[in-house]
């Protein structure tokens, strides 16, 4: 089986609309995708309803968290979080809460740029965005306006996490974010989580202690690790009898990445899916 578990849509971030990307994740030769959108689930009923034969549906997101990095200090991480419930009070009252967190720190982002003379307009963008508003969605603003010449470029100044516009915004500590994710049914995996170019990378015995608390696996084929991160991500999940997954990652016209470049065993998903009761995976 080809499976693929990290894609985003246009909920979020993505170019896809949730019903694009089934259908191409199936053009694609992939048996199950999962659909993780950033903090929301708004995608899930568009790609449950156009879900073609053949395709296997995940319903997911990558969650906005923050967790102790190598150096000590707090680092931004993310969590792939599978098959729950979407009703449960408490974590429903969090992913609102961590969309408000977005939708503010985007909006004083592009207006910083705008003072500064940039061409873009605050307003648009927010009124463009999914559900779930990010950096991308100023990445093409800037895109559009030609300040840049692709959204890699961007992403390399402007909208840096080191840069002069950057905007810090209060994510869901990840101890709390696997706790919540397990009270409602779903099931854990701590996505690309020693991508070093994206910045400092969670301390390996904050791993351990998050597998203690009910962490499902490891995300250890992504195209940001590198091969020597994949090997100690592959022995750390062993040693904790994490299920390792593979994802592309991917986000549509937004990265070069395509469905099913990375991919899961299908042993390693049936381990991690055999304790989710939040919600079924569903099947044409």
């Amino acid at each position: 089986m080809r499976i693929d578990l990290h894609t985003h849509s246009n909920a979020s971030d993505g170019t896809d609309t949730p019903a694009a990307l089934v259908h191409a994740a199936r053009d694609a030769g992939l048996d199950v995708v999962a659909l993780t959108d950033h903090d929301t689930t708004a995608g899930w009923t568009e790609a449950a309803d156009a879900l073609p034969a053949g395709l296997s549906l995940v319903r997911g997101m990558e969650m906005s968290c923050e967790g102790r990095g190598e150096s000590g200090w707090p680092v931004a991480v993310h969590l792939l979080s599978y098959l729950f419930d979407p009703t449960h009070p408490e974590f429903a009252k969090e992913r609102e809460r961590l969309r408000g967190e977005r939708v503010e720190r985007i909006r004083v982002m592009a207006s910083l740029m705008a003072r500064d003379g940039l061409p873009i307009d605050p307003d648009q963008i927010l009124a463009d965005a999914g559900p779930s508003v990010g950096r991308p969605h100023i990445a093409a603003a800037l895109l559009k306006a030609g300040v840049v010449s692709s959204i890699g470029e961007a992403f390399t100044d402007l909208l840096s996490t080191r840069g002069r516009y950057d905007v810090p915004k209060y994510d869901t500590p990840i101890e709390y974010a696997v706790e919540l994710v397990a009270a409602a049914g779903g099931v854990t995996v701590l996505a690309h989580g020693r991508a070093r170019s994206r910045g400092g990378v969670l301390a390996v015995d904050h791993i351990r202690d998050l597998a203690g608390l009910g962490l499902g696996g490891l995300e250890v084929d992504h195209p940001d690790h590198r091969s020597e991160d994949r090997a100690v991500l592959r022995r750390l999940a062993d040693d904790l009898g994490l299920a390792v997954t593979g994802s592309s990652d991917y986000h549509g016209e937004n990265k070069t990445i395509g469905l099913g470049d990375e991919l899961t065993d299908e042993a390693e998903f049936e381990k991690l899916i055999s304790v989710a009761t939040g919600v079924e995976v569903l099947t044409r």
